[in-house]
C-alpha cells in the first residue's frame, strides 16, 4: 500500500535540522512548502542538495495564507555562541513561532503540528541519562544563563499538552549531526571537524562525556511515524540507536580520519545551556508507535564526517 504523500510546511527552513528533514521529506515524495527568514539562501541549499522537484519557498509571513496537512517548527536559535548572546529574546522568538502555527492550527484543526523542541527542556540535571519517570529540574529561585533555554522549551510544551484535544507532538532532541552543519557553530563535532580538515591538533579535557548523534535519516524516520498516528498529543525523546562517549569518538576519528588529539586537563567544553555529562535519553517511548532507528551514534558522526571531508 501506497503511503500518502502529505502536505508539509517547514517554519525555519535555514536551520540545521531543517536541511536533514527537507532532503529526507523530500525524497519520500512528500510536498513541501518551506518558510525562512531569508528565503534566497533556503533556495541556494536545494540546489546544492539536488532537489529538482518544485518546493515553494516563502517568506514566513506567508506561511498563514496556505492549507497544509502537517507543519514542522524548526525555529530556534542553532549556534551556542548565538545563543549566549541572544539569550534574553530565546522566550519571545520561541513563543512567537510556537503561537503563529498554534493560530493557524486553531482555523485548521486537522493539521498535525511537530514541534523541534530540545533534551534540554528537562534542566540541568544529566549526572545520569534521562529515562521515561525523570523529572524537569529548575533552580526557580537562581536561575541562570544556562536555564532559560530549557525552559522555553518546557513551557512550550507544557501549552501543548494542556492543548489535550489537538494534534500536536513534541520532538525532544539531544544531539544532532549531519553533513549540513555549519562548521562555524561552537558544537564539539564542529572543532573536531574543522581540525581534521585544516590538519590542526584537537585539544580537549581529561573529562569524559555521553552525547546521542541522530542520524538524519532516523529522524526523518520518526516524523514518517508521527504521520502514520495524526491524532498524538505527545511528546517523545529522540534517540539513536547507541549514544558514545567522546573518547570513543576520537578514538573512531583517529583511527578513521588521522585526526591529532591533545589531552589538556583543564581544557572544558561548556554548553551554554549547562554542562551536560550525559546529555541522552534512555526514554523508549517513542517504539511505541514504530520508530526503530538504524544508526548509532558513530555510525552516524563517521557516515557524515565522511561527506563533509569531501
Amino acid at each position: 500500500m501506497t503511503k500518502p504523500n502529505h502536505r508539509i510546511a517547514i517554519l525555519g527552513a535555514t536551520s540545521h535540522i531543517a536541511k536533514g528533514l527537507i532532503v529526507g521529506l523530500a525524497a519520500a515524495g512528500h510536498r513541501l512548502t518551506l518558510f525562512a527568514r531569508s528565503p534566497e539562501r533556503v533556495r541556494g541549499f536545494l540546489v546544492l542538495a539536488g532537489i529538482t522537484q518544485q518546493v515553494p519557498v516563502l517568506p514566513i509571513e506567508g506561511f498563514c495564507e496556505g492549507s497544509y496537512d502537517v507543519v514542522i517548527n524548526c525555529v530556534g536559535i542553532g549556534d551556542p555562541g548565538k545563543l549566549r548572546e541572544k539569550m534574553s529574546s530565546i522566550f519571545r522568538v520561541t513563543e512567537h513561532f510556537d503561537n503563529l502555527v498554534l493560530d493557524y492550527q486553531g482555523r485548521h484543526p486537522a493539521t498535525l503540528y511537530l514541534n523541534l523542541s530540545s533534551g534540554a527542556a528537562y534542566g540541568q540535571d544529566f549526572y545520569e541519562p534521562v529515562r521515561e519517570d525523570s523529572r524537569a529540574c529548575f533552580d526557580i529561585n537562581h536561575l541562570g544563563m544556562g536555564d532559560y533555554y530549557g525552559m522555553a522549551k518546557a513551557c512550550s510544551e507544557a501549552k501543548h499538552r494542556a492543548l489535550s484535544g489537538r494534534p500536536i507532538v513534541d520532538l525532544r532532541v539531544f544531539g544532532y549531526f549531519s553533513r549540513f552543519i555549519d562548521l562555524e557553530t561552537k558544537y564539539l563535532m564542529c572543532e573536531v571537524v574543522t581540525c581534521l580538515k585544516r590538519g590542526e591538533v584537537f585539544v580537549t579535557g581529561s573529562g569524559n562525556i555521553m552525547r546521542d548523534y541522530v542520524h538524519p535519516d532516523d529522524l526523518v524516520a520518526l516524523v514518517e511515524c508521527c504521520l502514520e498516528h495524526p491524532e498524538l498529543n505527545e511528546a517523545f525523546d529522540v534517540y539513536s540507536l547507541k549514544p558514545v562517549a567522546k573518547f570513543e569518538i576520537l578514538d573512531s576519528f583517529t583511527t578513521r580520519f588521522g585526526l591529532k588529539v591533545r589531552i589538556e586537563g583543564d581544557v572544558a567544553h561548556v554548553a551554554p545551556t549547562g554542562n551536560k555529562d550525559n546529555y541522552y535519553s534512555v526514554n523508549r517511548r517513542a517504539a511505541r508507535i514504530g520508530y526503530q532507528p538504524k544508526y548509532s551514534s558513530i555510525d552516524s558522526l563517521l557516515v557524515e564526517t565522511e561527506v563533509l571531508l569531501k
